[in-house]
């Protein structure tokens, strides 16, 4: 007998989309599961839609807001377009939202467990997405 499983789909909360501007176009990203906790990113088993992340050695992982590089966790490639299940141990690719309009209040509420989220000022630190 074959191992069977059940899943629901659903895209999550995408109350942090301020437009449907960039939804389609939307590119598929590597996420660096190992630099995420199960604990803090994603106890119900999955990372949530809207999580801001950066691209480091081609590969995503959480943003973190308070590196004041160019370079590294400090830059932000975008948000993770749907929610994620994650299985096991094994990166994974990752629907990744680049460009258009994001309501940097409700990517905070997403957040608010685990992190706080200030939306980038400097443009080095920025992608094409603007924040309301």
């Amino acid at each position: 007998m074959p191992k069977l499983r059940t899943e629901n789909f659903g895209s999550g909360d995408q109350s942090w989309l301020g437009s449907t501007h960039g939804i389609r176009n939307a590119r598929t990203e590597i996420l660096d599961i190992s630099a995420f906790t199960a604990a803090n990113h994603y106890p119900d088993g999955y990372i949530p839609s809207g999580t801001p992340v950066a691209k480091v050695g081609g590969m995503l992982v959480p943003y973190d807001p308070t590196v004041g590089t160019v370079t590294g966790a400090g830059v932000l490639a975008g948000h993770i377009l749907t929610d994620q299940k994650v299985v096991g141990t094994a990166d994974f690719g990752v629907p990744l939202f680049d460009h258009g309009r994001v309501i940097a209040a409700k990517v905070a509420a997403i957040l608010s467990a685990w992190s706080t989220f200030v939306a980038p000022i400097a443009t080095k630190n920025a992608t094409n997405i603007v924040y309301v």
